[in-house]
């Protein structure tokens, strides 16, 4: 095969035997395909030290919903950090307010979602860092609502009212999303009793107990509705706490077949006055009613509750709210004092002896006036007239436990 010999290195030739040539031949091949396997081995080698080295060399890559420089983004869904090629190590989100958003991660690490969303108006600084890497600030602005509602509540903050006084919030918008509104107001009272919401219309919603709130609670109103779409478009505006304190306890019973007005503080008779109440062509309400307001002297016009003209008395004494539509108990000077206790002579007010001027305090109207406070319970029978509506004035303690709470959109 043209191989006749090899030389050796003392230079001596030396004949071969064809078995050792095809032996020798055969040598061949198996060496190259050592060296074949070594080769690839080399090359997987390095392959994947590239590899290795370009996964180290991407950056983790993070991201904000709304994304960042937003200057009116959508203040109704929670914000939401991630990050791409590596794990959240931190997230702050902070609005110029002074806010901050709470919030947390998922179980990758990968993705950090509020717990509520962000309120409008507001500009928010993103702060993330991802593990291993450097801190980012991110930021966006979220637009403000095009239309507005707040409530307006009854009593006033840090007010101390009778035993009667529910919470009444009148919203300065009609409200269809009930549930989302009442969900964002709470009202709590120590010592603690179950409180309910009760909605007499779309735009007012009245908190009470079961029964008549305890001597001495301290009642706490939690508003929460900013961003709260009350309606199609329509969003809330508050976020505040209110505290409210409720005094002694002083329940009144007029009986108007009797004439007679019986005053209980915390229990126990503190006096009798005799009283006129409305005659057989104005019967006076009756029912569970709540002193809703309080004026030393008052106008009071038939006009204006629908009588005509049949009176205009401009200095009305002791006056104190029962009803919206226009029942009061005040003094009464320009009646015999022989009437109060014997006759209801009235346009449907429950009146007591007074004097004109407000400033006799030997009379009836001053002293029962001068007991009183707002969120007083009045409670009138035998008037011949039928239970006033709950919800005309404060007077929801007229509906039963289980209707109050059927008003509940909760």
């Amino acid at each position: 095969m043209g191989v006749s010999h090899i030389s050796n290195r003392s230079g001596q030739s030396r004949r071969w035997s064809r078995r050792g040539v095809l032996a020798a031949l055969g040598a061949v091949p198996a060496a190259t395909l050592l060296t074949g396997c070594s080769s690839g081995s080399a090359d997987a080698s390095e392959g994947s030290a590239k590899a290795s080295v370009q996964a180290a060399a991407k950056k983790a890559t993070i991201a904000v919903t709304p994304a960042d420089g937003t200057t009116k983004a959508d203040f109704a869904a929670p914000v939401e950090v991630t990050v791409t090629d590596g794990t959240l190590a931190s997230v702050t989100v902070t609005g110029n307010d002074g806010s901050t958003l709470a919030g947390s991660l998922n179980g990758g690490r990968t993705k950090w979602t509020s717990s509520k969303n962000p309120y409008s108006g507001t500009k928010y600084t993103v702060t993330a860092k991802a593990t291993g890497g450097a801190e980012e600030t991110l930021t966006f602005t979220t637009k403000s609502p095009g239309e507005t509602f707040v409530g307006y509540f009854t009593p006033e903050a840090d007010s101390t009212s009778g035993v009667g006084m529910p919470v009444s919030i009148n919203f300065s918008h009609a409200v269809s999303d009930k549930a989302a509104v009442q969900k964002a107001i709470t009202v709590t009272a120590e010592p603690a009793v179950d409180v309910v919401g009760h909605w007499f219309s779309d735009t007012r919603l009245d908190f009470r107990p079961e029964t008549y709130w305890a001597a001495g609670t301290t009642i706490t109103l939690g508003l929460r509705l900013k961003d709260v779409q009350g309606t199609d478009g329509v969003y809330g505006t508050q976020s505040k706490d209110v505290t409210f304190h409720i005094g002694r306890e002083q329940i009144s019973t007029v009986d108007l077949a009797t004439k007679e007005m019986v005053v209980k503080r915390d229990g126990a008779t503190t006096a009798t006055y005799p009283v006129s109440g409305g005659d057989s062509d104005h019967t006076t309400w009756s029912g569970i009613m709540v002193i809703s307001e309080r004026f030393k002297q008052t106008r009071m016009e038939s006009s204006t509750v629908g009588l005509g003209d049949e009176y205009d008395i401009s200095d009305v004494p002791h006056a104190q709210r029962l009803t919206t539509s226009g029942t009061f108990v005040h003094g009464n000077y320009w009646a015999s004092t022989s009437v109060f206790g014997s006759q209801n002579t009235s346009h449907g007010c429950v009146g007591l002896h007074d004097a004109k001027g407000a400033n006799d305090t030997s009379v009836a109207g001053y002293k029962f006036y001068e007991s009183s406070m707002l969120g007083d319970v009045v409670i009138v029978k035998n008037s011949g007239e039928k239970t006033v509506e709950a919800s005309n004035g404060l007077n929801g303690w007229n509906l039963s436990w289980a209707d109050w709470k059927a008003g509940s959109a909760v």
